[in-house]
């Protein structure tokens, strides 16, 4: 079966801000552009499908985890047909370091079927295709649409949601407030990049226990520095 036409995405609602925090914001991702131009995930993929089972692997684990064990995997299954021809009992083996590794396990063959039985073997690269397949909810989809640049997504995770709230960039209480709050003041030439740069800010400098403010590019612009500066 061919693969689903896209369709195209209307662009995100942009939010009126005064000029100053419009500039702030347009030089908080001009200096991560400048610092990292082409940030990519750090799960390591060869192919849509594997960038699907990589990230649905990735739920409550860390990318270090899920690396190891698709080093091995992949190399037996980098398919949906060799997928399936492993198996539920076979997959558990390679991802039995990685949390919740039986569920996802029966989640990956049930999506390597849909592929093989309803998309001749490739992964869908539409939202609506890609979040009814098992195992693969919005967050999974942003992650796969926004890696391709496909769709300008950004899904929030712990350092994204952190990291938004200390840059000032939303107050929202929940995840989806997050990534509404993100897709509307994200200056529209960043947005493809800004869900890679604000999980590796998050991940490597802006921590959660103690931000490393005095290692970070943008302090200067952050509201929240006071509050770790000499801590």
């Amino acid at each position: 079966m061919a693969k689903p036409t896209k369709t195209p995405k209307a662009k995100p609602k942009r939010r009126a801000l005064k000029p100053a925090e419009t500039a702030r914001i347009a030089e908080l991702f001009a200096r991560f552009e400048a610092a990292e131009s082409d940030p990519r995930t750090e799960l390591d993929y060869a192919s849509p499908f594997t960038l699907v089972v990589a990230v649905a692997l990735s739920a409550q684990a860390t990318d270090v985890s899920v690396n190891k064990a698709t080093d091995r995997l992949f190399k037996v299954a980098d398919t949906p047909e060799k997928m399936l021809a492993l198996g539920e009992a076979g997959l558990k083996p390679f991802i039995a370091s990685i949390g919740l590794y039986n569920m996802k396990a029966k989640n990956v063959i049930a999506l390597s079927r849909i592929l093989v039985e309803q998309y001749g073997g490739e992964a869908p690269l539409t939202r609506e295709a890609l979040q009814a397949l098992p195992g693969v909810g919005r967050k999974t989809a942003s992650v796969v649409l926004n890696e391709l640049r496909i769709e300008p997504a950004i899904a929030v995770d712990t350092h994204v949601f952190r990291v938004s709230h200390r840059l000032g960039l939303s107050e929202g209480k929940t995840p989806d407030a997050v990534e509404a709050d993100l897709m509307a003041i994200v200056p529209e030439p960043y947005l493809t990049r800004a869900h890679h740069w604000l999980i590796l800010h998050g991940r490597y400098t802006c921590v959660a226990r103690r931000p490393k403010c005095e290692d970070c590019l943008v302090a200067d612009l952050c509201p929240s520095r006071h509050l770790f500066i000499g801590r």
